[in-house]
């Protein structure tokens, strides 16, 4: 895991800007009213804890409003807008989390409230958005913040990515090289910048060159496979990757990410250490789960009725599906269909016919699922997710994840290509990227990008950004079938 710098440089700016404000509504508070805190006994203890908790939820909010992302940083107006939205965010949150932790002083302190929101609001206009902008960029001209990169592709894409960051200086991005399995190396790309060798060759160069930081692979010509065999190769060397090609442009049609001007630049690298993201992935797992099943045993029991009365059968729908690494696993759901047994044949037909075609699963679902099968309760629970809620029983017993690619059937796997079954390096989950940005609007080749680029980037704020945005999918049945 490499950090770029100038994330760092936002990040240590953020922290104090929010340490500032605090301060500043603080002290404006106590000079109106002079006995305010008093009042509240607050330990020094619990001070430290709050604050704590402060900056790790505003951070936590600034990343998924993209005050992170260098074109949204290096746009004004846009950088404006998202560091209001961001600021509205964390207040109400911030209001929440204290009433629900009974931080009265805060509650009670529509002053303080006032205060702080006003100094943040300002001290982010006035010095993220100009003077730590300036600094960026005076740090970006002498290449302080810079990473050291190679462009995997000498072609158009190549060629176009090169010239944005090297013409225009803006972005902390030094190239180094390009990598080509085609052109001969010592090949002249642009002035000062050459081919330096191929990928087979690229640990050798990496040995003997010093640091490199990250590899942009820039190339449209090229098949799934082999892109994803770059990516994996690259990865396996240390490098941090990031993609731009037609082969992922579901992930930037589908979701925020960084560009460069107009060139959108995936990022496939991991964002927390990995034993520590499995670790507390799990622990939240558990708790989630947990947590879950008691607090929703009140929905359970009303669709357990719904079902049982509206349609012979049993409750759960269990079926094997393939976890992860392509373990076999009983997974729970609440039936939404009339049992049958003459059907299954022909819609296994139609699901790997889907998988192969390339359509959308909106214009296949017709034929994947008779609609004339599904129950009315199953109808409601189908459109909102609720059939899959048995599935927190997975979880607890850790057969699947709360987030992540979802499991598929033994058929199903039989007939992915070798880079599809890469979606399965983690734990399924019973939401994820696709639920969330595509659902049935993507195609099958187009969702399974969509749930490598979860594989590659699994951090503790995608999974709760996925999460957060599972619960209006959920409410409003978008995509559901």
């Amino acid at each position: 895991m490499k950090i770029q710098k100038y994330k760092i440089l936002f990040v240590v700016g953020d922290i104090l800007l929010i340490l500032l404000s605090i301060f500043i509504a603080g002290s404006i508070v106590k000079v109106i009213r002079p006995n305010y805190f008093a009042q509240f006994n607050i330990s020094p203890h619990l001070n430290i804890f709050f604050v704590f908790l402060i900056i790790l939820l505003h951070i936590f909010i600034f990343q998924i409003n993209n005050l992170y992302k260098i074109n949204v940083i290096l746009l004004n107006l846009f950088h404006a807008i998202a560091v209001v939205k961001a600021v509205l965010f964390s207040l109400t949150v911030t209001i929440f989390i204290a009433y629900f932790l009974k931080f009265t002083f805060i509650i009670d302190s529509r002053l303080f409230i006032l205060f702080y929101f006003v100094a943040l609001i300002l001290t982010l206009m006035l010095l993220r958005i100009f003077l730590f902008k300036k600094i960026y960029l005076i740090l970006t001209d002498n290449k302080l913040v810079n990473s050291k990169a190679l462009i995997y592709g000498c072609g158009y894409a190549g060629k176009s990515v090169g010239a944005k960051i090297l013409v225009e200086k803006i972005y902390p991005v030094d190239i180094v090289g390009y990598i080509d399995d085609k052109v001969p190396v010592g090949t002249e790309v642009f002035p000062h910048k050459k081919v330096i060798c191929d990928l087979d060759n690229l640990e050798t160069y990496l040995n003997n060159n010093g640091q490199i930081d990250e590899a942009i692979i820039a190339i449209d010509n090229i098949t799934y496979e082999r892109l994803v065999d770059i990516i994996q190769v690259l990865q396996f060397l240390g490098l941090r990757v990031r993609v731009t090609s037609e082969l992922f442009s579901i992930v930037p049609l589908k979701m925020e990410i960084e560009k460069f001007g107009d060139i959108p630049v995936v990022n496939i690298s991991p964002q927390v250490h990995g034993i520590f993201n499995l670790w507390l992935k799990r622990v939240f797992d558990i708790i989630g789960s947990f947590l879950g099943l008691i607090f929703l045993s009140p929905v359970f029991i009303v669709l357990a009725f719904l079902i049982k009365i509206t349609s012979k059968g049993p409750v759960i729908f269990l079926q094997v599906r393939i976890g992860k690494n392509g373990k076999v696993f009983n997974f729970y759901k609440f039936r939404s269909m009339y049992l049958s047994n003459q059907e299954d044949d022909e819609r296994k037909k139609m699901m790997i016919e889907f998988i192969e075609n390339g359509k959308t699963q909106e214009s296949n679902h017709s034929k994947i699922i008779n609609n004339s099968r599904v129950t009315w309760i199953g109808k409601i629970i189908r459109r909102t997710s609720l059939d899959e809620l048995p599935q927190l029983v997975n979880v607890l017993m850790g057969e699947m994840s709360l987030v992540g690619p979802r499991p598929c059937l033994p058929y199903e796997y039989e007939n992915y290509d070798t880079w599809q079954k890469q979606r399965l390096n983690v734990l399924p989950g019973c939401t994820g990227v696709w639920q969330v940005w595509g659902r049935s609007s993507v195609s099958f080749k187009d969702s399974i990008v969509l749930d490598l680029y979860y594989v590659n980037n699994m951090s503790p704020w995608l999974d709760l950004l996925i999460m957060l945005k599972t619960i209006p999918v959920m409410l409003f049945g978008r995509g559901g079938k």
